[in-house]
């Protein structure tokens, strides 16, 4: 309605400016009258009156639709409104935008929260008919969540398909059920467990990086041998001791669930995984984060495991890295083992422009986009970003991102992980506390989930 007034609005004023341009001409006709009987130096002054007021009137024409035309295509404008985690992801999006909003007449506004704050508002707005966000971002964990309360919309009903230049792993966390399903979100943000190393340290051992659990063990023992901390361990309760255990778990072949979603942390490979765990810490430490990143940076700590923004920045890298090794010995079974964490964005279910939405989804998540959003802090989620030969330049752990993210595992697809984690971790916790024997601790794991899921 707005823009079809603005048009009405600009044929209406054009006959009253062009109204002024006939009072013109009715000046110019009775000026050659005077000049009949007048010199012909006055006539000439006439003619040339008459050409200036002529051409002053069709200037203030053009100036008038031009104005009215301004005004009519601002007011038609649209907004695009992204719910977002802040930091870089915000810094990413106003960085890319402003080519999609010049040539699709959007305006693009984004409002970055903490996660636990995102995830409640997300998760409230999405009661209302009428949404506030059209764009969501999610943490991969949530995805179960969030398709079971329908918070996206199905991108893949809606036409979309899938890019095979996504990393396959991180592209089917969008998809519902996970891995084969219908595409509800696209990866917008990278992020996967590496192996850190201290490179000097290992250098003054004769070492080379190890490439399976057996070796790291050894080379722990080495090193504490040496006089320094051969391996640090994050056995916090909860997500800490979870998160640095699962890879290990997943490495001698076992997992938090079967197929059939039987809890199976007591497993045989569960209970070797644990206890390897333990021989880790007893060749080291268990530090939190902030003093594993000193510890493993400045030597006096040689080993762990990590998230590349602990140790990796604009000004390069505080320690060494490499893929997570997936095997327990050198003889052993390779397994998919580092632990990724990509942030993934889609359509809300409820938004009133889903089809610019999702335009906008496919931009920021093109390989242009990332690629730009690289030199603001993102991390690419497409092969051939990660792989282009000018950012890995600049960035050459995305090569190891790369490798790692092929080599990776989701943690179980229930919506009830966040529970699971807590109590999961809380008897891990208690065997690196030594409260519980390994038996005991996954045994009561065992208990404590299948109440959970129950």
């Amino acid at each position: 309605m707005k823009r079809a007034y603005k048009t009405t609005l600009i044929a209406s004023l054009l006959p009253l400016v062009l109204a002024g341009c006939t009072g013109g001409t009715g000046v110019s006709s009775g000026t050659a009258q005077v000049a009949e009987s007048s010199t012909v130096a006055q006539a000439e002054a006439g003619t040339t009156e008459l050409t200036s007021t002529g051409a002053a009137a069709a200037s203030t024409v053009a100036a008038t639709t031009e104005t009215l035309q301004m005004a009519a295509t601002e007011q038609a404008a649209t907004t695009l409104t992204i719910i977002a985690r802040g930091g870089s992801h915000v810094d990413v999006i106003n960085a890319v935008k402003d080519k999609f909003e010049q040539e699709n007449n959007v305006t693009i506004e984004v409002l970055g929260l903490e996660s636990d704050e995102l995830k409640q508002k997300i998760s409230l707005d999405a009661a209302n008919a009428n949404g506030s966000y059209d764009l969501a971002m999610a943490d991969d964990p949530w995805m179960p969540e969030f398709a079971e309360a329908g918070i996206f919309r199905d991108l893949t009903e809606m036409g979309y398909e899938a890019d095979s230049d996504f990393v396959q792993q991180s592209l089917d966390i969008g998809r519902n059920p996970y891995g084969s399903g219908d595409i509800y979100a696209l990866p917008f943000s990278g992020n996967v467990q590496f192996f850190f190393y201290n490179k000097e340290l290992l250098s003054s051992l004769q070492a080379e990086v190890p490439t399976d659990w057996a070796a790291v063990l050894d080379l722990a023992k080495a090193a504490k041998a040496a006089g320094t901390v051969g391996y640090v361990i994050r056995g916090q309760q909860g997500n800490p001791v979870v998160s640095d255990y699962l890879p290990i778990l997943w490495s001698f072949g076992g997992a938090v669930f079967d197929d059939n979603w039987n809890v199976t942390v007591d497993s045989e490979a569960g209970k070797a995984s644990l206890n390897f765990y333990l021989e880790l810490l007893a060749n080291g430490a268990n530090y939190e984060k902030n003093d594993i990143v000193s510890a493993v940076s400045d030597g006096s700590a040689a080993m762990s495991l990590g998230w590349p923004s602990w140790y990796i920045s604009d000004q390069g890298a505080t320690a060494a890295y490499a893929v997570i090794p997936g095997k327990a010995d050198a003889d052993s079974t390779e397994y998919a083992s580092g632990m990724i964490g990509n942030w993934m964005m889609g359509v809300t279910a409820n938004s009133q422009q889903p089809e610019l939405a999702l335009k906008f989804l496919e931009y920021v998540t093109s390989a242009e986009a990332q690629k730009a959003g690289a030199e603001v802090g993102g991390v690419p989620t497409r092969s051939s970003v990660l792989s282009d030969p000018e950012l890995l330049a600049r960035y050459p752990y995305f090569q190891t991102l790369l490798d790692g993210t092929r080599n990776s595992m989701v943690r179980p697809r229930t919506t009830h992980w966040s529970e699971i984690e807590t109590a999961y971790g809380t008897e891990l916790s208690n065997a690196v506390a030594g409260t519980k024997s390994v038996d005991a601790a996954l045994a009561d794991a065992k208990t404590a989930i299948e109440k959970i899921m129950q």
